[in-house]
Parts: C-alpha cells; sequence; structure tokens
C-alpha cells in the first residue's frame, strides 16, 4: 500500500490502537502510538502529529482523556459498552441453554473486543461455557434470523421438527412442517417459536429442534391471538410453552411463596391477604399439566380455589403419579 493511503488511514490506526489497549490504569503514551504506527504500518510521524491526531478525534466526540505528566498518557474513558453491560450481556450468552457451545463462545469473544485488553482478560476468567446442558443444534443461531426475516415479511415458514432419541440422535418426525410465525420467546433457558399451525392451531416449537426452516411465498394465517399485545400475553399464560384451556384461576398460597408468584406472573398481580399466613390471588393460566406440576410442587404451601375443574385435574396427577408407587 503506498505510503500515502497509510498516512490517511493514520488517525484510524490510533483510534482502534486506543480502543484495544488504553485503560484508566494503563494510559497509552504517545512514544507507544509513534513506535506503533511505524512498526505495524510503515508510518513515521512526529509527536505533535500525534497529539493533532488525538485532538481530532476528541473533536469527533471520542471521549479520550489526557494524562499530564511523565507518567501520563491517553485512554478512552466512555466506550460503547461499559464493563458492568459487558458483564450482564456475557452472563446471558452463557447461561442460554439454546446457544450451542461453540455459538456461545464466539459471541463472548465478539464481547470482550468491545472492551480494552485489560478489562477483557478480567471478564474472561469469570467465563465459564463448558460443563453445562448446551444445545446441540449448530444452526440455531440462522434458524433465529430467518423466523425474524419471516416474521418482518409476514411470509408463512416450512420445516422439520425433531426428537432425541435414547442414542443421542436426532429423530425427524415423518412430515414436513408449515406455520404462520408470530414471536419468539424464552422460557426455562428454552427459545421457542409461536405459530399458528393450520393442523394444531396456535402452538409453540421449540427453535433448537427445528432444522431445514425456510420461508414460503404465501403470506401468514392472521391470527389476532398472536398479534400486539396478544402475543405477550399469550406467552404469559404458557408454563414452559405447553398448552392447555385458558382459565382464571384463583389460588391460595403461603405468605413464603409471595417472591415465587412476584417471580411468575409479575407485579401487577393483586395478591389479597387471607389471614395470618396466606393470601389469594387470581391468574389466568393455560391449565396444563406442567402448570399443575409447578403447583403441586408446592405441597401443602399451594391450594386451587376455584375453578373446581382445574382443582381436580390436579387431583387427579397426584393419584396418577402414587400409582406408581
Amino acid at each position: 500500500m503506498p505510503k500515502s493511503d497509510n498516512q490517511k488511514l493514520k488517525i484510524f490506526y490510533i483510534l482502534d490502537y486506543l480502543e484495544r489497549n488504553s485503560h484508566a490504569d494503563h494510559p497509552v503514551r504517545a512514544a507507544q502510538l509513534m513506535q506503533m504506527l511505524e512498526k505495524r504500518h510503515n508510518i513515521i510521524c512526529e509527536r505533535k502529529t500525534i497529539y493533532s491526531d488525538i485532538a481530532a478525534l476528541q473533536d469527533l466526540g471520542v471521549d479520550i482523556v489526557s494524562i499530564p505528566g511523565k507518567n501520563g498518557g491517553y485512554y478512552i474513558a466512555s466506550r460503547n459498552f461499559e464493563l458492568p453491560e459487558l458483564k450482564l450481556l456475557i452472563d446471558a450468552v452463557q447461561s442460554s441453554r439454546y446457544l450451542t457451545e461453540k455459538k456461545s463462545r464466539e459471541l463472548i469473544e465478539k464481547l470482550c473486543n468491545q472492551c480494552s485488553v485489560h478489562d477483557a482478560r478480567l471478564v474472561r476468567r469469570d467465563v465459564v461455557v463448558s460443563g453445562r446442558v448446551k444445545s446441540m443444534n449448530e444452526s440455531i443461531y440462522y434458524n433465529v434470523d430467518t423466523i425474524q426475516e419471516a416474521i418482518a415479511e409476514n411470509r408463512q415458514i416450512t420445516f422439520r421438527y425433531f426428537d432425541w432419541g435414547l442414542d443421542g440422535r436426532r429423530r425427524y418426525r415423518d412430515r414436513e412442517y408449515i406455520a404462520s410465525p408470530y414471536g419468539l420467546c424464552q422460557d426455562n433457558e428454552n427459545c421457542y417459536l409461536l405459530a399458528l399451525s393450520e393442523r394444531h392451531g396456535i402452538t409453540s416449537y421449540r427453535v433448537d429442534r427445528m432444522s431445514d426452516i425456510a420461508a414460503l411465498a404465501s403470506p401468514r394465517i392472521p391470527c389476532p391471538e398472536l398479534t400486539g399485545k396478544k402475543l405477550q400475553e399469550h406467552a404469559g399464560r404458557l408454563f414452559q410453552m405447553y398448552a392447555g384451556e385458558a382459565a382464571d384461576v384463583k389460588l391460595r398460597f403461603h405468605r413464603s411463596l409471595v417472591n415465587v408468584v412476584i417471580d411468575r406472573f409479575g407485579t401487577d398481580t393483586m395478591l389479597i391477604p387471607d389471614g395470618d399466613e396466606h393470601f389469594v390471588f387470581t391468574v389466568r393460566v393455560a391449565v396444563s399439566p406442567m402448570f399443575l406440576s409447578w403447583l403441586i410442587g408446592f405441597g401443602t404451601k399451594a391450594k386451587v380455589i376455584h375453578p373446581a375443574f382445574v382443582a381436580e385435574k390436579c387431583r387427579a396427577l397426584c393419584l396418577e403419579a402414587l400409582s406408581q408407587y
């Protein structure tokens, strides 16, 4: 590359070096920048040129702090992501089960590149990906993108769906699926597609068990129940994305479970005291085996008050489980 072209890129090289190497505890000196430009890019410049380039970057809005003195230098004070924000994002990537271990590591590495090498070392010390139960579907990252694109373009999708066999291999179901996608949501550490199927009606699919996803030319079948705010309301009624008859269920819980109720149903849920040790509340849920199992798991601390058919389903599920022992 001609020397003149390198000179034109000089200010970008300086910015890139500061973004990757500068830190409040490790400011970069002008001499370091001059040495970097000469060794890496064959650019020889004077110290006053470095000062001029730093000033130009500051005028552009880059938050470069100048520390005077013998041990002084320059560092970027604020970045696109602050360190606590990066740690939060990395934690989310780590804990996500629907991302494969390989994709998790790739995303974490990209996030680490958003901070200085000094902060990246601290972040990487805390990163543990292996040993967790992660998705084995390497294409899920691109599946999500295909689904979102189909939603944006109001198009149906076709895909294959599989289950895991006892040998740990995929067992594809014997037909091709067609559905109208309406939204993606996470539940129980998995990613689900909420969609309308002509065969199953409103349903959900585990995205990590979908493959060969492709958008069709045909538009989505209208589904008011999954449009706008209704989509979030529908997702909030499901337990681990299992469908069931929607019902307003009145429950009586022990006061020790207040945090559990707020975490699951939100702070808008009206909790009414019932004696000194209990409270009652009403929520609209899909009465599925997963909801009943969640409820039964609290033992004598949780009880269905109304409607009667939900209480009977709880009783039947308990008896069915007891019959095995």
